[in-house]
């Protein structure tokens, strides 16, 4: 009898201990998330087959929000991207487009939210515009520096610009964070849309220009990292990843279109080849925790 009951006892012991083994081994399925999308054409995906949601915002299903959403498979995914988008539109006030006006991008957050993604920036410190004032067909430097312009008497318009900026865009995020407080919020930068002195003629922007278009570029993405460190948000720098694959290169190599476009996207504006580039990097964050 006695040797019974240790036989019983061991073999209890056994089955208790596979059971803690197979319990403990078992893959943790990944969460579900609530995913919404917030910013501008950088996002939005303007003139990228297929066109979608407002028409006046010009989102594309193959922008990096609708890319990224199948990636990770969320639970629930809301785009409001819109071109033209600037800070206030998202915070506080509606957006008037072609076809109407659309509601402030802030209402589509909600408690339930898990991961938020925001690109925005650029139109508060008038990128693209400043962009096409530097376009020129003139070779002759000496009457058609734009970086010279912007520069004059040892101001630089651009950099001021995104000084007065910046504390927005930590007031917006602190906006996202009380809409959404248990989001996971990534600030997606702007990408490498020039090589260094650019590729005049084939883009109509002379060298200077080109790598002070850059650097700017550059200074509002350190701007815009810096506002996401200082109010509990990620920032995701799209910089490296688009090396190469800028304005100046085969058109099947682009990630950002030229002045003339070769693939369907607005000039001065992320490919459908850039959308994915840019949901993978994003991917790849989120996955890391």
């Amino acid at each position: 009898m006695r040797s019974q009951g240790i036989f019983v006892g061991l073999a209890v012991a056994a089955c208790v201990l596979a059971a803690c083994t197979t319990e403990s081994s078992a893959p943790e399925s990944p969460a579900v998330l609530d995913y919404v999308a917030l910013g501008d054409s950088a996002a939005s995906g303007p003139r990228i087959p297929d066109q979608v949601g407002a028409p006046g915002c010009q989102q594309s299903d193959s922008n990096y929000p609708h890319v990224l959403a199948e990636q990770l498979a969320v639970g629930s995914f809301v785009d409001v991207t819109c071109s033209g988008a600037v800070t206030e539109n998202i915070v506080s006030t509606p957006q008037g487009t072609s076809s109407g006006e659309v509601p402030v991008q802030l209402d589509a957050l909600s408690p339930d939210t898990d991961l938020v993604t925001v690109t925005i920036g650029g139109n508060d410190i008038g990128l693209v515009s400043t962009a096409v004032q530097c376009l020129t067909f003139a070779e002759t430097s000496a009457t058609n520096v734009c970086r010279d312009r912007l520069t004059a008497g040892g101001v630089d318009t651009v950099a001021g610009a995104i000084a007065e900026k910046a504390p927005n865009w930590g007031a917006m995020l602190d906006a996202v964070a009380e809409r959404a407080p248990d989001a996971r919020i990534l600030v997606v930068g702007y990408g490498t849309y020039l090589p260094d002195g650019g590729c005049f003629p084939t883009q109509p922007m002379l060298p200077e220009d080109a790598d002070y278009i850059q650097g700017s570029i550059t200074a509002m993405n350190e701007a815009l990292k810096q506002q996401a460190e200082q109010h509990g948000a990620e920032f995701v720098d799209t910089e490296p990843l688009s090396v190469g694959h800028d304005v100046c290169v085969a058109p099947d190599q682009r990630y950002f279109e030229g002045v003339v476009p070769q693939n369907p996207a607005a000039p001065l504006h992320p490919t459908a080849a850039g959308m994915a580039a840019i949901a993978d990097g994003v991917a790849t964050v989120v996955r890391a925790g």
